[in-house]
């Protein structure tokens, strides 16, 4: 019997009409001799209209308190599905994280989980029982409730199926599983078979609509595959699993576009040992989050130095900056929300050469410039002008061939 760990979105179980179709799947699985546990998030955007409600009452409110309303939105999902379960006459019960065992640290709303003790759902396994886990959510070795972050009923689903040493992790969305790019851009994006952990955790961190990364980081340490599929058809979905040799035959797997970034210019930076990594811990210091960073050095004894940020904290960090531009040195900052950035990735980068030149040559061939440009072993990402976002992404991925036949 093969203990199987399933993850429902909140887009899966919006209503009462998907929530049973939900259950119904759930106990499919369940009758072919599996030992069932599901993960789910929030029903439908509850998670948004309870940031809308808490917005309303108190424009900054506390970590912990945020983190105890936002909770209730897995509660409901986890007892209304195991309502729905009884309903098909199976036995189910729904438990909160707190509940499974789901220790995290104190850093409210995106906490970590440090640990897992699942001897209250192995019980409820061995009684013949799904079990039902609110994903998202945690609380502290003090009691405190706190949750995981965007994306956190994934890294929920992941870390339970490691913990009970499950045959693999299922994650269902409204979509047939993870694209060479997004269909709502590229209509003629096409589903990727199978993909390797280092793809999908450079496709997530560039900007892709694809899986939360820290799951994707859990899934590679303890080698856990996962299965990405639609929750309303009974067709494989993407398999994202470890490399193997035959991974290396396709170049490119997909391209990704990101347009949620600003860029950041600090002009005639002192050119001395250590002003950089002064730059970049203030800004750390402050919590912003870098992503590209480019340094050109002068011939006059200063540097420039380039970096991009989310544009919700653009303005955070150019404060930040422009506080300590005297003690940094810097004689000039300038910032531009008008930008995006476009990559490519694949592992059988690290063994053909000419990607970067071909990737090159189609945004030349369009008249797009590049203003940015930073490469890994299995990605390469460039940062154009805004409004050139798009283009670029689409004649990328029809470059290298990666559209429907």
């Amino acid at each position: 019997m093969s203990l199987i760990v399933q993850k429902y979105g909140g887009s899966s179980v919006a209503n009462a009409e998907k929530v049973m179709r939900v259950a119904e799947r759930i106990v499919k699985t369940k009758k072919k001799g599996n030992k069932v546990v599901v993960v789910v998030s929030a029903m439908g955007d509850m998670t948004d209209d309870l940031i809308t409600l808490a917005d309303q009452i108190n424009k900054d409110p506390e970590g912990r308190e945020m983190d105890m309303l936002l909770a209730t939105g897995e509660q409901v999902s986890i007892s209304i599905l195991a309502m729905a379960i009884h309903k098909l006459g199976h036995e189910a019960v729904s438990f909160t994280g707190p509940q499974v065992g789901i220790t995290t640290d104190t850093f409210h709303s995106k906490a970590r989980i440090q640990n897992i003790s699942p001897r209250r759902i192995q019980k409820a396994l061995a009684a013949g029982k799904i079990v039902i886990v609110a994903g998202f959510q945690g609380q502290t070795p003090e009691g405190e409730i706190t949750t995981l972050g965007r994306g956190g009923s994934d890294l929920t689903a992941v870390a339970l199926a490691v913990a009970l040493k499950a045959k693999h992790c299922e994650i269902y969305t409204d979509v047939d599983g993870i694209y060479t790019a997004d269909p709502r851009v590229i209509p003629e994006a096409k589903k990727i078979d199978v993909a390797t952990y280092d793809e999908i955790l450079e496709l997530a961190s560039l900007g892709a609509k694809v899986m939360h990364s820290r799951s994707i980081e859990v899934a590679k340490k303890f080698n856990m595959p996962i299965w990405v599929c639609n929750s309303r058809k009974e067709i494989k979905g993407t398999l994202i699993t470890k490399e193997n040799k035959k991974m290396e035959e396709v170049v490119v797997s997909g391209v990704a576009l990101a347009e949620d970034e600003a860029k950041i210019t600090l002009f005639r930076v002192a050119d001395r040992p250590g002003v950089a990594a002064k730059v970049f811990q203030i800004l750390a210091d402050a919590n912003v989050n870098v992503d590209m960073i480019i340094q050109n050095k002068t011939r006059t004894h200063s540097t420039d130095i380039s970096f991009t940020v989310f544009k919700n904290e653009l303005q955070k960090a150019l404060k930040v900056v422009k506080t300590n531009a005297k003690k940094l040195g810097v004689g000039e900052i300038t910032s531009d929300s008008n930008i995006a950035k476009v990559s490519i990735v694949g592992i059988g980068m690290r063994s053909h050469s000419g990607i970067a030149s071909k990737m090159f040559s189609v945004l030349a061939k369009h008249r797009i410039n590049i203003e940015m440009i930073s490469t890994s072993e299995i990605k390469i990402s460039v940062v154009v002008a805004g409004d050139k976002g798009k283009l670029a992404a689409k004649a990328i991925h029809k470059a290298f061939g990666l559209g429907k036949k």
